[in-house]
């Protein structure tokens, strides 16, 4: 399950391009929570405590708790984030309101167990991942950081579909379809040493230089 983190926000009331500007000139990024069937509310944080965060890996699947003051917060999970194009800094970031009960979509990533010790694999073969991740609709409140895919029966030739993992209680592929998730490939074919460029000479065959 996704983890839940604390992040401190300020409720701002400008908007637009020039407010943004002079938000990031204060080392701050604006942002915006939305959802729920409230009215948007723009807020800006901390410029480096959000770099970490989303550098650190699983930000699009974590669940935030965000203080934004006077006794008020939202529990939230981020949506949507812009980078700059040259320094790849965060310029802009989205986060959805959570209610009880709620779902949403997220793109899973997928991982695999058991790849070393698959009989396929001990003979030589190798294990394709046909989807790095799975959108899925899933619980708010059961958020996977990822989808665990058990390959190691895996032999040769063989394929691994969706409907074969194990799925988090409450998820489900937003595919309908009973997609491939990994594949078994066998070994790849060596190529045979190239031939002496020269056999020998057979019996009764005359000596090079010999007259005929």
């Amino acid at each position: 399950m996704a983890a839940n983190k604390q992040l401190a926000a300020t409720v701002r009331s400008g908007t637009g391009k020039g407010a943004a500007r002079s938000i990031r000139r204060d080392n701050r990024v604006p942002g915006v929570i939305y959802g729920g069937g409230e009215a948007p509310q723009p807020i800006s944080l901390d410029y480096k405590t959000l770099n970490t965060l989303i550098y650190a890996g699983h930000f699009l699947t974590t669940i935030f708790e965000i203080d934004l003051g006077d006794g008020k917060s939202e529990r939230v999970i981020p949506r949507d984030y812009q980078l700059d194009v040259v320094r790849d800094t965060p310029l802009h970031v989205d986060f959805l309101r959570l209610r009880p009960g709620s779902s949403l979509r997220v793109d899973v990533p997928v991982h695999l167990k058991g790849a070393d010790i698959a009989p396929g694999v001990k003979l030589g073969g190798s294990i394709n991942l046909v989807v790095q991740t799975i959108e899925m609709r899933v619980p708010a409140d059961n958020i996977p950081e990822s989808i665990d895919v058990d390959v190691s029966g895996m032999t040769i030739g063989a394929s691994l579909v969706i409907s074969e993992v194990k799925l988090p209680e409450g998820c489900k592929p937003i595919i309908a379809r009973d997609f491939t998730v990994a594949t078994l490939a066998p070994p790849a074919k060596v190529d045979e040493p190239v031939a002496a460029a020269a056999a020998p000479a057979g019996k009764g065959a005359p000596a090079k230089g010999a007259k005929k």
